[in-house]
């Protein structure tokens, strides 16, 4: 055997294996038809990857080598055809805490026209508000069980005070879900969390959401629904850190959320585990925002977040790092709010907590 012919080989065998490894989770995923069928016609890919890998090896195969691969290649071929069939939908039927993405709008009041063209712009600005439609105020008995709530509500934009990172661990310490709030003058604060948009009967599956399984969402809730649901009903353990950012740059995070889910709900998207998550996708708006936000590996080990937010000097200055980590954890205030279900359910998950009483810029 050559070189060039052993190259060839190691190549075609490496081709074959990676291209394996793509489409036989992409068939048993999102393949249309039952488990069974998905699972033979998946396990016949595999099998089919396996055989040609044996035979660009194997000498007495050298008769049907190439046969062999060329059927790999037309079933390869015609799966990738098919993969670019499948498009994200918005009008499937969906979870129910995921039915509504955010819809908002900025409204100002009405002008005096009386009045100087530069008066008119400052009073346009110090009123603005931001009216939201379908803002989540589920409340949660269980983690299965819930009253659906879904509210419409307005927000000052000039009574922006804050903004918080939240991760949410649900797997180890190295993943977490990423959430952001945003505190206003009067106490209320506003949580965004970029999350799958799954179907009535669909469960969470890491790989599968690497294969178009999920479609994504924005939903805009009350602290007391999509924190305390993971905190409490979950056993997630949540922390929470104030991040230090000029108030512009608040505002306009927020109104990207917006724009976000405006988008999402006209042309939407799917999610990816890996490339378009709950922390990809805030990075990505924030790149809009600021320049000089490096890549790091904390992007995709989301539960090192807040680590990589303290990097760029963008959590609060109250204590160091080391003090606000270890002060971060707000279980057991969230927890024990539930004991005044009418009291200030985020107040009290932020007692504590270094720089939370203070704002942001």
């Amino acid at each position: 055997m050559t070189l060039v012919s052993l190259a060839a080989r190691a190549l075609s065998s490496l081709a074959v294996v990676g291209a394996s490894l793509w489409l036989v989770p992409a068939l048993w995923f999102r393949l249309p038809g039952p488990e069974g069928l998905r699972t033979t016609v998946a396990a016949l890919a595999a099998v089919l990857g396996l055989v040609c890998v044996i035979a660009l090896w194997w000498p007495q195969a050298s008769a049907i080598r190439w046969r062999l691969m060329g059927s790999y290649l037309m079933l390869l071929v015609a799966s990738l055809a098919w993969w670019a069939s499948i498009t994200p939908r918005a009008d499937r039927d969906w979870a129910p805490e995921v039915a509504h993405l955010v819809e908002g709008q900025v409204v100002t009041p009405a002008r005096d026209e009386a009045s100087p063209a530069s008066a008119r712009a400052e009073a346009a600005t110090q009123g603005e508000v931001l009216h939201l439609e379908q803002v989540r105020n589920f409340v949660w008995h269980s983690a299965e069980d819930y009253t659906p709530r879904w509210e419409s509500r307005d927000y000052p934009l000039e009574e922006l005070t804050s903004v918080d990172l939240l991760t949410s661990h649900w797997m180890g310490p190295q993943i977490a879900h990423t959430l952001v709030s945003f505190g206003f003058a009067d106490g209320r604060y506003l949580a965004f969390s970029v999350e799958i948009r799954k179907e009535r009967t669909e469960q969470f599956s890491t790989l599968g959401g690497m294969f178009k399984q999920y479609e994504l969402a924005v939903i805009a809730a009350d602290e007391r629904d999509i924190i305390r649901v993971r905190s409490n009903m979950r056993g997630e353990q949540v922390h929470l850190y104030r991040v230090q950012m000029p108030r512009e740059m608040i505002r306009e995070l927020l109104l990207a959320y917006v724009d976000e889910a405006e988008t999402l709900r006209t042309q939407p998207r799917f999610y990816n585990t890996a490339t378009s998550n709950c922390t990809t996708l805030v990075y990505a708006m924030m790149t809009r925002l600021t320049d000089g936000l490096p890549l790091d590996y904390r992007l995709l080990l989301s539960g090192y977040l807040p680590e990589y937010v303290a990097d760029q000097d963008a959590l609060s200055d109250a204590a160091p790092f080391a003090e606000l980590k270890a002060s971060s954890l707000i279980n057991p205030a969230a927890i024990a709010a539930d004991e005044h279900p009418d009291g200030d359910f985020s107040r009290l998950i932020r007692a504590g907590i270094p720089g939370a009483d203070q704002p942001s810029f």
